[in-house]
């Protein structure tokens, strides 16, 4: 008997806003031998259930993200129907909670746990590397930042309302209170302590705040306070209409303080040793600051 061809599970999947890999349940179905959605709708409950075993202890909102998504009907008339998007260890759960009969349960439990496990080790430091870059670039942009709002008007004492103007319109909370609501030590930097998802949702927002407070010549602080809560609500829109997470639910995450610290203090060597040699530094020797 011919070898089980392995379903393309590559071809369906997509990246959310954050750059992280998700599958569709609809287009999932098909792949694990499933015709009739009520069927695997049972299998998505049990792999559900499965996530929040003490063995696992997953947040299954965090794997399984429940959608409504509109279809075509015919005639242009529209209908409503339940979808998931599905995290790579929700995919794994659902392999495993599937009818073993079908041959590509197991040609997904395969796939699936060798792209989920034998792989997190690598990607765990990928992740490491990733998050410190994205950490150092916000400290970039929230740098920049700030001079576009120096040019606007903003004076020193207007500073932390205009900074948590962004905050509010992005998370819904100030700084302070974000370290509260996530549990992150005072003498902490809240942005040493969140994943490269909100890292990457906040740096956006920087970015494009800089660019309307100059594109529109904001000239009075409150204006530009007001500029960064629209800016960081339209991201937050954005990540709405994707379904991801909203930043002020994603986990923190360990402290890459003294990375941080360390990252640093290697560009500040490295822009001395270029101008003791009288070359002109690069915008990489510059130790970005939070």
């Amino acid at each position: 008997m011919a070898e089980q061809k392995a379903p393309d599970f590559d071809s369906i999947k997509q990246l959310n806003v954050y750059g992280i890999e998700y599958w569709s349940a609809r287009d999932l179905m098909p792949l694990l031998g499933y015709e009739e959605w009520r069927n695997f709708a049972k299998v998505i409950k049990k792999a559900m259930v499965a996530a929040t075993s003490p063995e696992l202890g997953m947040r299954p909102e965090n794997h399984f993200s429940e959608i409504d998504e509109e279809t075509g009907a015919g005639k242009g008339a529209k209908q409503t129907r339940k979808n998931y998007f599905l995290s790579k260890r929700a995919c794994y759960l659902i392999a495993q909670n599937g009818d073993p009969e079908k041959p590509q349960i197991k040609l997904a439990q395969n796939y699936f746990s060798f792209t989920a496990e034998v792989f997190d080790m690598q990607r765990a430091r990928l992740e490491q590397e990733s998050r410190l870059a994205m950490r150092l670039k916000v400290s970039d942009s929230f740098n920049t930042l700030a001079k576009a709002a120096a040019a606007s008007g903003v004076n020193s004492e207007f500073f932390g309302i205009f900074m948590d103007a962004g905050y509010l319109g992005l998370h819904r909370h100030t700084r302070d209170e974000l370290k509260i609501l996530k549990d992150i030590p005072e003498e902490e930097d809240y942005l040493d302590n969140i994943g490269r998802a909100e890292l990457s949702a906040i740096d956006f927002k920087n970015t494009q705040t800089e660019d309307k407070l100059l594109r529109d010549q904001v000239d009075d602080q409150e204006k530009a306070a007001q500029t960064h809560y629209f800016v960081g609500d339209q991201v937050r829109k954005a990540i709405k209409a994707i379904h991801a997470p909203m930043p002020e639910d994603l986990p923190t995450a360990p402290s890459i303080r003294k990375m941080v610290e360390e990252r640093r203090r290697a560009a500040k060597k490295r822009k001395q040793k270029a101008t003791k040699q009288g070359q002109q530094p690069t915008l990489l020797d510059e130790p970005p600051q939070s």
